[in-house]
């Protein structure tokens, strides 16, 4: 790894190497936190975790080819050099700071209440039609998985497109001063983390944390639609770009043609052109999405048709609106995370489906006191939008129910409520009917990935 020698490794995260003075000079060929993922001349930091302190791993990964480790402790006379840090944690970042910035690379931070992962797949489709480009793989987006995405950047690649995840004050700018971002996107201000950032306005200081160490000559690019955005004056004086439906954006789309599940046609309007494109993926939020990317690869200096092929090869992930078609059910796996307005757009998505409509609900966190009136709304919007089956899985869930139960008529939607997942799936052959399409969404630590899967089982399907 450039510039990665031992000793410099050492200075980048005041810390004191102990070992053989000639290897000092030595650079490594990766850095992990894993044991299990440790080769040749890795470097390997000791991070305590909850149930587990790497630190006891230490023996064992230089016996398998570490070049070196990074300890709190104090190891003593061993044979192998190691480096004694105050916080691991701390050098896991540090290092990664000095690493960014020893590469001649541009870099994309995307961060947003609601749509980053989304948004970053997007942006990544779209520059990886000129680009080699490396992003944030499943959740690395906080304050251990960023460096570690950092860390897999080489010499080949010519952009970065980091997802930026945060749920208090002060971790953005940590994240920040790692990255190092050229071009700052922020997909919305919505309401996710309420509970520690305390409103909307309190989340808007903390996202844009991101531009205190972007590039003094880079590109900040914002919602247009979005009410905290719109207007919002950077600190740093760099002048927003704005994509939105609003025609005023710069970046802006017209004559949307939804094709339900199938996705979403629009012309895409930019400062100097405009063009057609196919969004496989569905929901209103991909157009969001799209002009996100639009706007990084114009600022990238793509074309309208490497653009376009990149927005048309975009491929759902698992758990992020994935349809999923089965001989009983077409399933929309949307589980691996959730908030109030990801959970409305994935009912809209789900409204669209020409069988009946089915939404396995489940709770959601961090929403703080207002947590139970946001479940109640999801229920009555799900009610709103006609839905035809509602199963909702949880403690706060029973508000989804209820918010459902209250504006709806008994003859317009089915609810069914359920403490736990196996409570439903007890019942669940007596609920679901052939060719249903089927939407599962709920917070993360609900684990609804469960529900997908067993949806997919052919006995799941036998009443």
């Amino acid at each position: 790894m450039k510039n990665m020698s031992l000793q410099k490794i050492a200075e980048a995260c005041n810390g004191i190497y102990h070992g053989d003075a000639e290897k000092a000079a030595c650079e490594v060929s990766s850095v992990v936190i894993d044991s299990r993922k440790v080769q040749k001349d890795s470097l390997f930091i000791a991070i305590k975790g909850a149930r587990v302190d790497g630190h006891s791993f230490i023996p064992q990964v230089m016996e398998n080819g570490a070049l070196c480790s990074v300890s709190e402790q104090d190891l003593g006379d061993v044979p192998y050099p190691y480096i004694k840090v105050a916080s691991c944690e701390q050098a896991l970042k540090d290092i990664a700071e000095h690493y960014r910035r020893s590469l001649d690379i541009k870099v994309v931070g995307i961060s947003g209440s609601v749509g980053k992962t989304s948004t970053k797949e997007m942006i990544a489709s779209v520059l990886s039609e000129k680009y080699n480009v490396l992003k944030t793989e499943g959740n690395f987006n906080n304050e251990i998985g960023l460096p570690l995405t950092v860390f897999n950047l080489r010499e080949e690649h010519e952009i970065a497109v980091l997802e930026m995840g945060i749920s208090n004050f002060g971790e953005m700018t940590r994240l920040a001063r790692v990255a190092r971002p050229d071009i700052c996107v922020i997909t919305n201000i919505g309401v996710a983390h309420i509970e520690n950032l305390g409103s909307r306005d309190g989340i808007l200081r903390a996202k844009t944390e991101m531009f205190d160490y972007m590039n003094p000559e880079g590109t900040i690019i914002l919602n247009g639609d979005d009410d905290k955005l719109r207007g919002y004056v950077p600190k740093n004086g760099i002048a927003p770009v704005y994509f939105g439906l609003d025609p005023s954006c710069p970046y802006h789309a017209g004559s949307i043609r939804n094709m339900g599940l199938r996705g979403t046609t629009a012309e895409f309007i930019t400062p100097s052109e405009q063009f057609e494109a196919h969004i496989s993926i569905p929901g209103d939020h991909m157009i969001y999405n799209a002009l996100a990317g639009i706007a990084v690869g114009t600022a990238l200096g793509m074309t309208s048709d490497e653009i376009r092929r990149g927005i048309e090869k975009l491929v759902p992930l698992a758990g992020r609106n994935n349809l999923i078609e089965t001989e009983h059910y077409t399933i929309i796996d949307d589980c691996y995370n959730a908030n109030p307005a990801s959970m409305q757009a994935s009912i809209a998505v789900l409204s669209e489906a020409d069988t009946r409509a089915v939404a396995i609900l489940g709770d959601m966190f961090e929403l703080g006191e207002s947590g139970p009136q946001m479940h109640y709304e999801t229920g009555k919007y799900a009610a709103d939008c006609g839905i035809d089956v509602l199963v909702c899985i949880g403690e706060l869930s029973k508000e989804t129910a209820r918010g459902a139960r209250e504006n709806s008529v008994p003859s317009q939607i089915e609810i069914h409520e359920y403490l736990t997942k196996d409570d439903f799936f007890r019942d669940s052959s007596k609920i679901l009917k052939e060719k249903d399409t089927i939407l599962v969404k709920a917070s993360h630590g609900m684990n609804f990935a469960q529900i997908v899967d067993k949806l997919q089982d052919p006995e799941m399907c036998r009443s």
